[in-house]
């Protein structure tokens, strides 16, 4: 499952709605009856939260995997009125709603993860995550990625994905827009991945040029591809089309460069391009389905949350509704 599923929280109806497509999420991937009940009891007290204090809120539900290990993200979106105080909206017994104030409280005692971003009067993103207890995650990680993904409103699938694979040291990062909407797009978008797949030892540039003959009998597509590489300390990038790419560092940002055409059809030149690497550097990619306007430095502290918080406020704020919208944000993490 890698696009998210999105249910809109405008009305107490919904929350059901929205527990209901958690549990039977956590049931196919195999949880628990008690980490199944935790589950229940997270989506239903966000789903409350947004009822009560939100305009305008959606929830969204992920699929994680590491190593052995499955789990479910989380997402909460509104724009509503925001948190002064973040750190007292979490103490058990604060309430601006009449309700007894444990339900802030409660989700961070039951999640594995919890993360808070909000600014007064422009609203608040919420991140949790859940793991099953089937499997033991590694620590050993250099990079952490958030990512959303979804169909333009009406269609059943989208024609956008995304992918991203770790071979030696090295991080490789996808975002694919198949021309259009719907199956037709999507399965064009979906052949792209498994080339990538197919090889990972290729070069940016040699992925491309794989992926543009094996893409001529479909629609085509646009599409960008990065390869972190965390002992040189750089990334190799080459983009056909519209995918927007942006490296972030504490003191700097690039935008990385991409060339016109589209892959499986027309291609005027194949192109790497390489870039430095930040230990902590963040690297954002996106389809046209998020407008390119959004600046990073308009949300204070954003670029130190987890990367899920980044991509689900810039979706928020940013999305076009008319098209399929993949944002993926990758967050350097360091030795």
């Amino acid at each position: 499952m890698n696009e998210s599923v999105a249910i809109t929280i405008t009305e107490s109806s919904q929350t059901g709605e929205a527990r209901r497509a958690a549990i039977a999420l956590a049931t196919r991937l195999g949880f628990e009856e008690t980490q199944r009940g935790k589950v229940g009891i997270v989506v239903t007290e966000i789903a409350n939260n947004l009822v009560q204090h939100a305009e305008g809120g959606v929830l969204l539900l992920r699929v994680l995997k590491q190593d052995l290990a499955v789990g479910i993200e989380v997402l909460s979106l509104d724009k509503g009125s925001g948190m002064v105080n973040v750190d007292e909206c979490l103490q058990d017994g604060f309430s601006t709603a009449g309700t007894s104030g444990n339900g802030m409280g409660a989700i961070r005692r039951l999640s594995n993860l919890f993360e808070i971003y909000s600014i007064p009067n422009q609203g608040t993103a919420l991140l949790a995550h859940l793991w099953s207890n089937s499997a033991t995650k590694s620590a050993e990680k250099t990079l952490e990625i958030g990512v959303i993904c979804l169909p333009k409103r009406g269609e059943d699938v989208s024609g956008d994905t995304w992918a991203c694979e770790v071979v030696n040291r090295r991080s490789l990062l996808l975002v694919v827009d198949g021309l259009g909407h719907g199956p037709v797009a999507a399965s064009a978008a979906i052949l792209a991945v498994r080339i990538f797949t197919d090889d990972l030892y290729r070069s940016p540039g040699a992925y491309v040029e794989a992926a543009h003959a094996a893409l001529r009998s479909t629609r085509g597509a646009v599409l960008a591809i990065a390869e972190i590489d965390f002992e040189q300390q750089s990334v190799r990038f080459a983009g056909i089309g519209n995918i927007a790419a942006t490296i972030f560092s504490f003191t700097e940002h690039r935008n990385l460069l991409s060339h016109n055409g589209t892959v499986g059809h027309e291609i005027g030149k194949i192109q790497e391009f390489s870039y430095p690497w930040f230990e902590n550097g963040l690297l954002i990619m996106h389809s046209d389905g998020l407008s390119a306007k959004w600046r990073l430095s308009s949300y204070p502290g954003l670029s130190q949350k987890h990367p899920s918080l980044i991509a689900g406020v810039l979706y928020r704020d940013f999305n076009r509704e008319r098209d399929d919208v993949t944002v993926l944000v990758a967050k350097g993490l360091g030795e």
